[in-house]
């Protein structure tokens, strides 16, 4: 857990305390600022480097399936436990579509490839690239942002955007197509790879030391419908694809088992940006997300003594 952990929280740590050592620079300007640069340069090359050199196999690509399938099973508990029992109707629906959001997609690529590279080595990065690309971003922008327009009342009056357009406009989509492109027809660059996994290594550290920013620490508080939330992202998920993984694929291989690390991550920042972009509840958001990213600490260690995960398993 330390060696999983410890490069994690001391990135994490370093953003929390940046904005108390350098008080002369906008937070918000900064953040910006390094998720432009991870967006559109960092992120993009290494989908390409991984993409151009993975090929596409049913094992890849039971990754994305199971933890969709885990993600769509924890959305509707979710919807039911906020928006249909009574307990949570004090709750306003900006709050309570932000939580469903927030427990339904985790932070798969920043803080699931370590974890994915500790376990099962440097080529499982793949997984949580596949899965990135296959489930996350396009449940996210399909889903997701049905949710954030029709369940979050404040909301409701922006209208929807032109999904599909702005997937198109994202870098990291181009990149992942050309470098599938590139491994399918055989035509991948050796020194063009190299170079673009090397540029694609600040992906993770600088993202978690954003993650380090973003996470309210003065206001920290635990929130019954924050830890319920959470709850369901960190247990719940990974114990759906537990428990689906064994009708679809026998025996179970390393990537089943890689997609229980992915279904396991903490809320996934993106939440906080649907959020502000929606006119969600951006507060609880963060919360969420600061939450999950503390918990994971501790279910972790509780979904690996109960071995739902397991390094080492032959390919």
């Amino acid at each position: 857990m330390v060696q999983v952990m410890l490069p994690l929280a001391l990135l994490v740590a370093a953003g929390g305390c940046w904005p108390l050592i350098f008080k002369d620079i906008p937070v918000e300007s900064l953040r910006t600022s390094l998720n432009r640069l991870v967006m559109y340069l960092c992120y993009p090359c290494i989908l390409f480097a991984v993409a151009a050199t993975t090929p596409i196999t049913r094992e890849v690509l039971s990754v994305p399936l199971l933890v969709g399938l885990a993600s769509l099973v924890s959305g509707g508990i979710l919807y039911v436990l906020f928006y249909r029992l009574p307990w949570c109707r004090h709750l306003s629906d900006s709050t309570r579509a932000v939580l469903v959001l927030g427990g339904m997609f985790g932070n798969t690529f920043n803080i699931g490839v370590p974890v994915l590279i500790f376990f099962f080595g440097d080529d499982a990065l793949r997984y949580a690239v596949f899965n990135d690309m296959l489930m996350t971003m396009p449940l996210v922008w399909t889903l997701g942002v049905w949710i954030a327009t029709r369940l979050g009342v404040d909301g409701a009056g922006i209208g929807r955007p032109a999904v599909w357009r702005i997937m198109l406009t994202m870098p990291p989509i181009w990149a992942f197509l050309l470098g599938t492109a590139s491994q399918q027809l055989d035509l991948s660059y050796p020194p063009l790879v190299s170079a673009a996994r090397f540029i694609g290594q600040a992906t993770i550290p600088v993202i978690i030391f954003v993650l380090g920013m973003t996470i309210p620490w003065r206001r920290l508080t635990p929130r019954i419908e924050i830890l319920s939330a959470a709850g369901v992202k960190l247990l719940i998920t990974p114990l759906v694809v537990w428990g689906i993984a064994p009708m679809l694929y026998q025996p179970l291989q390393e990537a089943q088992y890689a997609a229980m690390v992915e279904a396991a991550t903490p809320a996934m920042m993106t939440t906080l940006l649907l959020a502000d972009r929606f006119r969600l509840d951006s507060a609880a958001a963060a919360l969420l997300i600061g939450w999950t990213t503390i918990l994971f600490w501790l279910s972790l260690p509780l979904i690996m003594a109960l071995g739902w995960i397991q390094a080492g398993v032959p390919h």
